[in-house]
């Protein structure tokens, strides 16, 4: 039986001495999309930021292995070589480079070992553009700069349809979207979801009814109290948190 394709044990996470993750167990495996959920604070973007390896969080017990490799191993940019991809809640503005060139060069780095030719790589940006609904002149602009909350999250989930990725991270994906820019976004995703695990980071329930879970998993206070189906996402868009705070306890 093949080893998951990120397996978490137990884990806790410090951040300047203070315990932000206090013991948090998950297993992804390849084609499976797992949500998880919480309000503010919970911990949920503490996780994305460990996995991939942020300097200022530290690993205080536990493990996390990513195909089989234990992930404290590997520095940042081996992991992004590795196939792990992290989309940010709030992407940063990048003045002076210009979005086409920021995306050839990310593919070329990244994708080292499989990276496309020229001519397939400007196929490949036609087709995710065609995809996210994306104009062609949106490769001149600077890498988000002026960019409405829309176009950030299109310009991210077109880097994630580039560089096609083992595991994607997926940090509030969702935050500030209109409906149709929602409904985008997600396709974009669930183009990739098949061929990758996907670790989806929300607050709500609404991305889940374009994104179908294989997994829901409810944090409170740095640790999962909840696992379940879609169902789990329902019931807390409904019931919200209070709810599950005993099970905290």
């Amino acid at each position: 039986m093949s080893s998951p394709l990120l397996k978490i044990e137990n884990l806790h996470v410090e951040v300047d001495g203070t315990p932000i993750i206090k013991g948090l167990s998950l297993e992804i495996n390849k084609g499976e999309v797992h949500a998880i959920m919480g309000r503010n604070g919970a911990g949920k973007s503490t996780l994305a930021y460990v996995l991939m390896g942020h300097p200022s969080y530290v690993i205080s017990n536990g493990s996390i292995h990513y195909q089989g490799v234990p992930l404290e191993e590997m520095e940042v940019w081996e992991r992004a070589r590795a196939g792990m991809f992290l989309s940010f809640q709030y992407p940063q503005a990048v003045p002076g480079v210009q979005v086409g060139t920021f995306l050839r060069k990310s593919v070329q780095s990244v994708r080292a070992d499989d990276a496309p030719s020229n001519k397939e790589l400007r196929t490949q940006m036609k087709d995710a553009m065609e995809l996210l609904g994306i104009d062609r002149s949106f490769l001149a602009r600077y890498v988000n700069d002026g960019f409405s909350g829309g176009e950030k999250k299109r310009l991210e989930v077109m880097q994630l349809l580039l560089l096609k990725p083992h595991l994607a991270i997926l940090d509030e994906t969702d935050s500030g979207l209109d409906i149709d820019s929602l409904r985008t976004v997600a396709a974009g995703i669930n183009s990739v979801a098949e061929d990758s695990g996907c670790l989806v980071i929300t607050h709500y329930q609404r991305l889940l009814d374009y994104i179908t879970p294989t997994t829901v998993h409810v944090m409170i206070d740095g640790t999962i109290v909840k696992v379940g189906g879609p169902e789990l996402a329902q019931e807390v868009e409904s019931r919200g948190y209070d709810w599950l705070q005993p099970e905290a306890a």
